[in-house]
């Protein structure tokens, strides 16, 4: 059996390259991209994603500002912090990070993000648009995924892939990337998660 690693840093430097250029398209518009990130608490996990989220952001010309907020914010406190940022037009995408503490309703915070400045692809209407194979924006790890069988021309067409997990964040956003009607998906898809039985039995079976 012929083994081919697929390096995703190979990719994500093409990418960069096709982004960078992306942006410099904006900046000579006048438009300079900035993202916002609302970090709360001091989850230790969540403060390194935040911090490859800014390095990724310097490293492209786009404007990274993160708002730390103590573990103690109220969950009104932090819609209000929200609704600031989505009447901001010089503020262009908004991600909370997740875990929030205890306290405060994730969904209601992701459904208050206003859909144009969903960029982790939460809100029911960006979701909708994903289904329905018009996405707005799609999650960055499907996405990234897909990028990576792209580069590699890995195709999906009629390949049984299957998926394991079925999170809001990957598994499901994938499975519909990759059922969709077009020509990087095209794919028979298998969900399996911890109440399958006999996981292996799908994945053995499995083209992708």
């Amino acid at each position: 059996m012929n083994e081919k690693i697929l390096d995703g840093k190979v990719v994500a430097k093409k990418l960069r390259e096709r982004q960078l250029a992306a942006v410099q398209f904006l900046l000579r518009k006048g438009i300079k991209p900035r993202l916002t990130v609302i970090l709360v608490g001091e989850d230790p996990a969540s403060g390194v994603y935040v911090s490859m989220k800014e390095k990724a952001c310097r490293r492209l010309g786009i404007e990274s500002v993160t708002i730390r907020l103590s573990a103690e914010t109220s969950e009104d406190e932090l819609l209000r912090q929200i609704d600031e940022l989505n009447r901001d037009s010089a503020n262009h995408g908004i991600l909370v990070q997740l875990p929030l503490p205890k306290h405060i309703n994730e969904d209601k915070i992701l459904l208050h993000v206003h859909p144009s400045k969903d960029v982790d692809c939460f809100h029911p209407q960006n979701v909708g648009l994903l289904v329905s194979g018009n996405p707005y924006v799609a999650p960055c790890t499907p996405a990234g995924i897909l990028e990576i069988l792209k580069y590699y021309k890995i195709s999906t067409q009629g390949k049984h892939a299957v998926i394991v997990g079925r999170s809001n964040i990957v598994g499901k956003p994938m499975a519909n990337l990759l059922v969709q009607k077009n020509e990087f998906a095209n794919a028979t898809v298998t969900v399996v998660h911890s109440r399958t039985a006999d996981i292996a039995d799908f994945t053995k079976k499995a083209d992708i």
